[in-house]
């Protein structure tokens, strides 16, 4: 049996897009000493597959972490499976914020080295002695306490569409960049409370334990993340302290928590949060852009991008060759954005 994709992506999004069931995307992740990655990875893609779910999952030596869309129809079946397995027994489900059903196209599992690329040494210091989860009524309350500190431990594209309130920013490109920058800013403040948040939870699990190695006892963590803040607020009506979108790494690129816009389009300057790929393959920015500026640049980051994309398609493949996705991990800022043209006109 074949243990990997290979239908061309395109027929792929057709079929999703002419199934005749909904879809729930959902996360999850769990730190576990997992014995063979790769046999364990086999049988999440047999089992996966036999239930139709798409998603991303990495697995390695230090656990799993999974981001997926399951059909209503196997939803119990699929959180059964998750939930009686020795690696992810009782592990939190995090159910999608704002969902379409149309997350993913495929399922692709990997085996990773780690699970999270944070370029910390795992033997180094306790992975399993992390700071004390928080729901979101404790995590509000504990914001509020003196000499407290609030970190978001996500990207600069990330944060720049939403964040909570006087959260400490970290101007940075990768997770695994902003460790050094965040421990040497604690080390110089101090403060008695350190509380982290981040999309769904695995990236404070981490780095709240590394934090407890290096000396600072009052760690907190938001269990579940912002996406399952997002919905305890909901939920319980509580005020949510989390303003705007929360990024999320799947074809929706976004999930809104409250209906605050912070952000700015990276051409026009106006008000927007929307992230999207540049049209041009060649170039892929991921950038946010106003729906004025999709159509002025036929959803390009710029005049040059919208250049290429004119061209026929022959002519495009010879124009990038060598040169495919040669942005594919560069990521816009609004300070650095593509020169634009007057979207007022």
């Amino acid at each position: 049996m074949i243990l990997y994709n290979k239908i061309d992506r395109r027929v792929l999004k057709l079929r999703l897009m002419q199934e005749s069931f909904e879809r729930r995307t959902l996360s999850f992740y769990r730190f576990v000493e997992v014995e063979d990655p790769q046999e364990y990875r086999d049988e999440l893609f047999l089992k996966l597959s036999e239930m139709n779910v798409f998603g991303r999952i990495y697995v390695a030596k230090e656990g799993i972490n999974a981001q997926v869309s399951v059909p209503i129809p196997e939803y119990d079946r699929f959180k059964t499976y998750i939930r009686q397995h020795p690696y992810t027994r009782d592990v939190l489900i995090n159910e999608a914020v704002e969902d379409n059903g149309k997350s993913f196209y495929k399922l692709k599992i990997l085996v990773k080295y780690k699970i999270l690329s944070d370029g910390l040494d795992n033997n180094s210091f306790d992975i399993y002695n992390v700071g004390e989860h928080l729901d979101a009524v404790s995590y509000n309350q504990k914001l509020n306490e003196p000499d407290t500190v609030v970190i978001d431990l996500r990207n600069h594209y990330e944060h720049e569409v939403g964040h909570f309130q006087n959260a400490i920013l970290p101007d940075v490109d990768t997770y695994k960049e902003s460790i050094p920058v965040i421990v040497n800013m604690l080390k110089e403040k101090q403060p008695k409370n350190v509380m982290l948040y981040c999309t769904g939870g695995i990236r404070c699990e981490k780095f709240s334990a590394y934090l407890k190695h290096q000396g600072f006892d009052q760690v907190f963590q938001l269990k579940g993340g912002v996406i399952n803040y997002a919905h305890q607020v909901r939920e319980l009506e509580l005020e949510s302290k989390f303003k705007g979108k929360n990024f999320v790494f799947d074809d929706r690129m976004g999930e809104r928590v409250t209906d605050e816009v912070i952000a700015r389009c990276h051409q026009c300057g106006k008000p927007a949060d929307n992230h999207v790929n540049c049209a041009n393959d060649a170039c892929h920015l991921l950038f946010i852009q106003c729906d004025k500026c999709a159509v002025i640049y036929d959803q390009c980051c710029s005049s040059d991008c919208q250049k290429v994309i004119q061209l026929p398609e022959e002519v495009q493949k010879q124009l990038r060759k060598g040169l495919v996705h040669q942005n594919a991990h560069h990521k816009g800022r609004f300070e650095t954005r593509p020169k634009r043209i007057d979207a007022s006109a």
